[in-house]
């Protein structure tokens, strides 16, 4: 394929979302919709991706400051030939094609599109448009066709005929063109219709009464060309591109219960061999080792999980890592900036924020560990709490390897528990403990004899 550039058309509002939000920032799988034809565009050879933006401009330039890409603006929506004309001068003395997409059309493939360069170079065409046949073609341009059945030209719905209405080919607003013609047909284009808009598909008029060759191209797929004009079409896209996203995946050697019960966005990364159990819901640039269980109910955003981890039923986990062989759940709740060591142990009903616990350590139970250090093979009795928050600041507790915590403890930092250290159970911890020490700090316990009274004593329940 000869070199070419992407103009990304993404200026509109996308007024049927009835949305404060401009339309082509709506997320399908994790990602702004956006994110999805500059995807492919890459990856069917672009190395050079304009985006003409508009409403909500800087909201489009922020999501996408990271993605290498130019952009365009284009002030006033005065239509799809003005869009492209705006992003003109990025491609002064560039005599490539130009390949114009959609910022609302994000189920077209790398595939599709691979296909439609390849014809429209084979065939040294200036302009070539991606078509589709269409049962309901309402609301679209309609592909126009001489009598030879050669593509003459494209009317919108709104400009048509009732003849040209009943026509089942349609344009999916996809097209590539000779940089140099596109540049010089903007310029004789008019707005003359019932919009007053500069409309981008008058091009092929132009090209075809000036003898150049114009193509309609067919695809056979509508899901890919289908553009998000409301909840509705989002709502379908998202499970499009769900399936997709799942089968890649089961493809790659995981295995995934019951897809239609499974949401993996399109950033996720799972090794081989990863078994997901229904209603998991796998979030962000999430990473899933391989040999990974992960049971039903799962909640997992913008966190590295190793190899060979078992979350076992209903835990919620959030910007973490967890490394090798580590067990969570059920009921945990990993709060941000966590790290669990290897062969450490995260049970039923603990809670973990900004804390590391090291290698083979446990919290098996009913635990509150936030802005704590632990090392190496302790273990935690259930109940205890590292009391981080003093109504001001946060602080820091450390746990050193070997400790013993015993249930229903308080640790009241800061607070440094020593190696080898010990801790009664029912103990409130506000000083240092030094290594292999027992700390103890609890009441003195007082037994009062005869206190039981009998069912004939006043005041006792009957």
């Amino acid at each position: 394929m000869n070199s070419f550039v992407t103009v990304l058309l993404a200026a509109g509002k996308g007024t049927r979302m009835k949305s404060g939000l401009v339309k082509v920032l709506h997320t399908i799988a994790g990602l702004p919709m956006m994110a999805y034809p500059v995807k492919t565009a890459r990856e069917a050879g672009c190395g050079k991706i304009i985006v003409v933006a508009g409403h909500q401009k800087q909201m489009v330039e922020d999501a996408f400051k990271n993605e290498d890409v130019l952009f365009a603006y284009q002030e006033e929506q005065l239509g799809s030939g003005h869009a492209v004309k705006a992003a003109e001068d990025h491609l002064r003395g560039f005599e490539g094609d130009v390949l114009i997409l959609c910022g609302d059309v994000p189920l077209l493939t790398p595939g599709t599109l691979k296909q439609f360069l390849k014809s429209h170079e084979d065939n040294k065409a200036v302009v070539s448009v991606l078509s589709i046949h269409s049962d309901n073609p309402f609301g679209y341009g309609r592909i126009l066709r001489n009598s030879a059945g050669d593509f003459s030209g494209i009317v919108e719905e709104k400009d048509a005929s009732d003849p040209q209405k009943t026509i089942k080919e349609i344009n999916t607003g996809i097209y590539c063109c000779k940089s140099r013609f596109l540049f010089d047909a903007l310029k004789k284009i008019g707005n003359d219709n019932m919009q007053g808009e500069y409309y981008l598909p008058d091009i092929v008029s132009i090209g075809v009464k000036e003898g150049r060759k114009v193509q309609a191209v067919t695809t056979d797929d509508s899901r890919e060309v289908r553009g998000i004009n409301d909840r509705t079409d989002l709502a379908e896209a998202e499970k499009v591109m769900r399936q997709r996203i799942l089968a890649r995946h089961m493809k790659n050697g995981v295995t995934v219960i019951d897809p239609d019960s499974t949401y993996i966005d399109a950033d996720v990364t799972i090794g081989k061999d990863t078994v997901i159990y229904p209603n998991t819901i796998l979030r962000g640039t999430s990473v899933i080792g391989s040999g990974c269980i992960i049971e039903i109910n799962c909640s997992v955003s913008n966190s590295v999980i190793g190899n060979n981890v078992h979350l076992k039923p209903s835990c919620v986990i959030d910007r973490t890592q967890a490394k090798d062989r580590v067990s969570i759940g059920p009921f945990a709740h990993l709060r941000p900036l966590s790290v669990i060591e290897e062969e450490a142990k995260v049970g039923n009903f603990v809670e973990v924020k900004k804390s590391r616990i090291g290698r083979g350590s446990k919290a098996s139970h009913l635990t509150y560990i936030g802005d704590a250090t632990i090392g190496r093979g302790v273990n935690i009795g259930a109940g205890t709490i590292t009391c981080n928050y003093d109504g001001k600041n946060k602080h820091l507790t450390v746990i050193e390897d070997e400790v013993f915590i015993g249930s229903n403890t308080s640790l009241v930092a800061p607070v440094n528990i020593g190696e080898r250290a010990s801790v009664g159970a029912g103990s409130t911890i506000t000083n240092n403990v030094p290594a292999k020490a027992l700390a103890v700090s609890r009441s003195k316990q007082r037994n009062y004899n005869n206190y039981y009274r009998s069912d004939d004593k006043k005041g006792n329940d009957k």
